[in-house]
């Protein structure tokens, strides 16, 4: 069976980070992501605060002050005032493994 490039990129970005894709699209609505980020894939997720997700993985950065990597993002993901104190992205409540899911998705997408 030949793989699309969709699900090329989503295996690598399972075994980069250690979530679920699939997953991802109902956390990003659950935890208001959208709201500030435009989302590939996501209906409706077209907010002009934060930077567009689109592309991440090709991105040196994650939030202009980290190497991006999986355990990097991850940790941008659930608390990114401890790589950026002044940074305005909010610390959601997200868990390590719902912010897997969302770092394998925005990997993929």
């Amino acid at each position: 069976m030949a793989w699309s490039s969709q699900q090329q990129a989503e295996s690598i970005a399972r075994a980069m980070t250690g979530g679920e894709p699939s997953r991802a699209p109902d956390v990003l609505r659950r935890y208001g992501c959208a709201g500030c980020h435009t989302i590939s894939g996501i209906p409706g997720a077209d907010g002009q605060v934060g930077p567009p997700l689109s592309g991440l993985i090709h991105r040196v950065y994650i939030g202009g002050v980290a190497t991006n990597t999986p355990d990097h993002l991850v940790r941008w993901i659930v608390a990114p005032q401890s790589l950026s104190p002044n940074s305005v992205m909010p610390a959601s409540g997200i868990s390590e493994a719902e912010a897997r899911d969302v770092a394998a998705y925005l990997y993929s997408h």
